[in-house]
C-alpha cells in the first residue's frame, strides 16, 4: 500500500478549487457595483443579498454532506459544477431583479457542492491516511485563488459587462472542472477505480475520540469553529474600514494587502515544518493566532508597523484555520461520515460568515473601532477556550484505561 498523498488528485482539485472559489466568491465584490447599478439597488443591498444566500446554502450543507457520503463526494462535486454554470448563466441572463435573486441563492448552493468540504470528503475517500498531508497541499494550492481571480476579474471587467464576465466562469466550471470532478468521482465511493480497502475499511481512519466522548467533542468542536470563523470572516470583511477608523488613513489598504501572502505563508510553514504536528495540537495554536494579532493591532495603532505585523499574526491563522476545518475532524471522529460532519461543518462557517459582517457593522457604529477589536479578542479567547477543552478531551482518550 502505498504512502504518498494522490498527487494527481490534489493538483487537478487545486485548479478546480481556484475555479470554484474565484468564480463564485472572490469576483462578486469586483462586479458587485455594477450589478447593483443595473438592478436599481445600494451596493449595501447587494452584499446583504450575498449574506441572505450565504446563510441560506449553509442550511442546506448538512444535506449535501449526507450526499457525498451516501453517493460519492466526486459524482456531488460534478454535480455542482454544472449547477455553478447553470447559476451563472440564470445571473447573467436573469430578466429583472427575482430571476438573479434565484441565481445568486443558487450560486451559492452550487458553492457548497464545489468548494473545500466536498473537496476535503473526495480526498478522505480517495486515500483516508493519507488525507490530512493531502489536505494541506490542497489548501496551499487553492489559497491563490484570490490572488489569481482578482486581477483576472478586473482585467475581464474592463472590457466585458459583468454578465460577459460571468458567461465565461459559467464555460470554466463548465469545461474545466465538470470534466476533472467526473474523472475524479471514479477514484471515490462507489467510483470503478476506487481501492477495493477504502470500500472495505482496510483503509478507514478510525478517530482518536471513543465513541460516548464523540458527541461532546463534536459540540466543542463546532462551537470553537463557529466562534473562530466569526472573527475571521467579521475582521477580514471589515478590515480596511477599521484600520482606517483606527490611524491608518492610506496606509490601511497597503496593511491589508499583506493578508493573503500570510495566509499562504501559514500554509507552506505547516506542510514543511508541522509533520509531526497533530491536528489537535494545530487547531489549539491556530486559535491563538486571531486574539493574538488582534491585541497587537488594539495596543499599537495607528503605529503602522505594529498593524502590519497583526496582518501577517492573522492571515497565518486565518490560513490554518482552513487546514484544521478539514483534518481535525478526520482525526478525532474517522473517516467514516466524513462528507456529514462536513457538511455541518459548511452550516456553521456559512453562518458565521453570514452574520458577523452585519454584526460587526452594528458595532462599528455605534461604539467605534477599538470596541469592535476588543470583542474579537474576547471572542477569539472564547473560541481557543473550546479547542483547549477539545485538546484536554483528545489527551484523555489517549491515556490507558
Amino acid at each position: 500500500m502505498t504512502s504518498r498523498p494522490p498527487v494527481a488528485a490534489i493538483l487537478s482539485l487545486g485548479l478546480t478549487q481556484i475555479i470554484g472559489y474565484g468564480t463564485l466568491y472572490y469576483s462578486f465584490s469586483i462586479l458587485a457595483p455594477d450589478m447593483a447599478r443595473d438592478f436599481g439597488w445600494s451596493i449595501d443591498w447587494v452584499f446583504g443579498l450575498l449574506s441572505a444566500s450565504l446563510f441560506l446554502s449553509g442550511l442546506v450543507a448538512p444535506f449535501a454532506g449526507r450526499l457525498m457520503d451516501r453517493f460519492g463526494a466526486g459524482r456531488v462535486m460534478a454535480f455542482g459544477s454544472l449547477a455553478a454554470a447553470l447559476s451563472l448563466v440564470i445571473s447573467a441572463t436573469a430578466p429583472h431583479r427575482g430571476v438573479f435573486m434565484a441565481g445568486l441563492l443558487l450560486t451559492e448552493l452550487s458553492s457548497n457542492l464545489v468548494q473545500y468540504g466536498a473537496a476535503f470528503a473526495l480526498l478522505v475517500e480517495i486515500r483516508p491516511r493519507e488525507a490530512k498531508r493531502s489536505i494541506t497541499y490542497l489548501t496551499l494550492i487553492a489559497g491563490f485563488a484570490s490572488t489569481i481571480f482578482w486581477p483576472i476579474t478586473t482585467f475581464l471587467h474592463t472590457h466585458l459587462s459583468w454578465q460577459q464576465v460571468y458567461l465565461v466562469f459559467a464555460g470554466l466550471n463548465l469545461v474545466l472542472c465538470l470534466p476533472l470532478h467526473a474523472w475524479l468521482s471514479l477514484y471515490g465511493r462507489g467510483g470503478r477505480r476506487a481501492p477495493e480497502t477504502v470500500s472495505d475499511g482496510g483503509q478507514a481512519v478510525l478517530g482518536l475520540l471513543p465513541y460516548a466522548s464523540r458527541p461532546q467533542g463534536f459540540r466543542l468542536m463546532l462551537i470553537g469553529m463557529g466562534l473562530l470563523s466569526f472573527v475571521n470572516a467579521a475582521l477580514l470583511f471589515h478590515m480596511v474600514p477599521v484600520l482606517t477608523g483606527l490611524g491608518l488613513g492610506t496606509t490601511a489598504v497597503l496593511v491589508a494587502t499583506l493578508f493573503g501572502p500570510a495566509q499562504v505563508l501559514s500554509r507552506f510553514t505547516n506542510m514543511i515544518f508541522g509533520k509531526n504536528l497533530g491536528a489537535l495540537q494545530l487547531a489549539v495554536l491556530t486559535a491563538v493566532f486571531a486574539p493574538l494579532g488582534i491585541l497587537v493591532l488594539t495596543l499599537t495603532h495607528p503605529f503602522v508597523p505594529g498593524a502590519m505585523v497583526f496582518a501577517v499574526i492573522f492571515g497565518f491563522g486565518s490560513g490554518l484555520s482552513s487546514i484544521i476545518f478539514g483534518t481535525l475532524p478526520l482525526t478525532l471522529f474517522g473517516s467514516e461520515g466524513y462528507g456529514a460532519r462536513q457538511g455541518q461543518i459548511t452550516l456553521v462557517r456559512l453562518a458565521a460568515s453570514a452574520i458577523s459582517p452585519f454584526g460587526l457593522a452594528v458595532v462599528m457604529e455605534r461604539s467605534g473601532p477599538d470596541m469592535v477589536l476588543w470583542s474579537l479578542i474576547g471572542l477569539g479567547l472564547v473560541a481557543l477556550a473550546f479547542f483547549a477543552a477539545l485538546a484536554r478531551l483528545g489527551r484523555l482518550a489517549l491515556q490507558p484505561a
